[in-house]
């Protein structure tokens, strides 16, 4: 291991000596060149992860860090301990969400092996700390891929391109009701939680480290985190009423026709009916977007529903 730490040393400039931490208790402290030291292995920290949220692009989080495994040059991921907490609402209903490591834990042995989520494990370190060693997926989140999507407009993108995206999402649903069998949740569904494996094509869910508290739905967050996904997938966008305003092809005229049942129950700056603003959306999908409208009479219970009337689209495609 010291000939290899003094490799990496000389290679990354350092204008220190690295610090060695076996407990990753003040996981703030521990910066670019230092070593992690957990399951009987050194890891030599070499930057920190970042991700976009609530509108903030790159947001560095500094307890997830970049690592490689001095022993054999591999590179990983160390998700150590950081707890927050933070209400949010859906419709009437009131939600405690939370930093749970030890869920995520639970998540990734019960996913050891299955293609559609994110690869690693969970060790403690010398204080007990959970410790999540994950493996790099090599590709692109899923917004940036839909992005980058064939189609000029948005009805060549909904023909050339929501085929395909929809089939692999369809299997990503799929995947979150494996989690919900065996009481556990996804607690964060996101479009940027989901990437797609260069090598493979494989959509992944990522990070799973977040729960929420709501025992009379206790899955609806993640439902509507699904539903939100599905929304940006046809939309190719967030169908927020400003940016529909704006479009030349759209406009106020459009605009005029919503009401607020048309509008999401979770962001009620997103429009969920989207057929209001593109006709040739078919009435079979649409009619899924629109359970988790404001105007909706009956949400979606489980994952369950929600994949067998989605494969059902899909499959007739």
């Amino acid at each position: 291991m010291g000939e290899r730490l003094t490799e990496f040393i000389a290679s990354h400039r350092l204008k220190r000596a690295p610090r060695l931490y076996d407990d990753t208790t003040e996981s703030m402290k521990i910066d670019y060149g230092d070593v992690i030291y957990v399951d009987r292995k050194y890891f030599f920290v070499t930057g920190y992860e970042k991700e976009g949220r609530f509108g903030i692009d790159d947001e560095p989080k500094f307890w997830v860090k970049r690592a490689v495994n001095l022993e054999n040059g591999e590179s990983r991921i160390l998700k150590l301990v950081f707890h927050e907490q933070f209400a949010m609402t859906i419709g009437p209903l009131k939600v405690t969400c939370y930093r749970h490591p030890e869920k995520e834990a639970k998540v990734l042995d019960l996913v050891r092996g299955h293609r559609h989520f994110m690869q690693g494990y969970s060790v403690e370190d010398t204080a007990g700390n959970c410790v999540r060693i994950i493996e790099i997926i090599r590709g692109k989140r899923l917004d940036k891929h839909i992005a980058a999507a064939q189609g000029k407009n948005h009805r060549e993108y909904f023909e050339q391109s929501v085929p395909d995206i929809l089939r692999q999402y369809l299997e990503c649903v799929h995947a979150i009701g494996l989690l919900h069998e065996h009481g556990l949740k996804h607690g964060d569904i996101r479009r940027d939680h989901i990437y797609i494996e260069r090598r493979t094509g494989l959509f992944k869910w990522i990070d799973f480290d977040y729960d929420f508290y709501l025992p009379e739905r206790p899955f609806a967050h993640d439902l509507l985190g699904l539903g939100n996904i599905l929304l940006f997938i046809i939309g190719r966008g967030e169908g927020r009423p400003v940016d529909i305003y704006n479009d030349p092809e759209l406009g106020p005229a459009v605009i005029d026709r919503l009401t607020t049942d048309d509008l999401s129950l979770f962001a009620k700056d997103r429009i969920v009916n989207l057929k209001k603003l593109y006709p040739y959306i078919p009435e079979e999908l649409n009619r899924i977007l629109m359970h988790f409208s404001q105007g909706t009479m009956v949400f979606y219970d489980t994952v369950e529903e929600l994949y067998t009337e989605l494969k059902e689209y899909v499959d007739a495609l």
